[in-house]
């Protein structure tokens, strides 16, 4: 009986004082940065297979950013895609070169570019 209560205890306190170590301290304050999709923009076009460069203003961006690691996925009307276009890049970097996908043609496209928030595209169109 002594022992569980020994076990308890420890794991209480072990997981409390590991639970406080993950947390951010005042001096580690980060911030949501937001940037701006810039191209594609209305009126893009863009075709099956091609590739193009997907830019981002990073003019203003904060100096702690809560997430680096940038993803880019398509969105179709309003439903976003499971279609990764590209992921695991520095969200700094202001541009990031994608292919395009083989889907259905359409003018209702965008793309999201995820780092700290979802930040979306101008609607553009894909063709064959």
């Amino acid at each position: 009986m002594y022992s569980k209560i020994l076990l308890f205890v420890f794991t209480f306190f072990g997981l409390f004082f590991q639970s406080a170590a993950a947390l951010p301290t005042a001096n580690e304050k980060r911030d949501v940065f937001t940037p701006p999709v810039l191209y594609p923009h209305a009126g893009t076009v863009w075709y099956k297979g091609q590739t193009h460069n997907v830019t981002w203003d990073v003019s203003w961006h904060p100096v702690n950013i809560t997430n680096k690691i940038g993803r880019i996925q398509l969105r179709k009307g309003v439903i976003t895609t499971p279609l990764i276009l590209q992921a695991g890049f520095d969200i700094l970097l202001g541009r990031i070169e994608v292919h395009v996908p083989w889907v259905e043609p359409g003018d209702d496209y965008s793309l999201v570019l995820f780092g700290d928030s979802g930040d979306f595209s101008a609607q553009f169109t894909i063709l064959e």
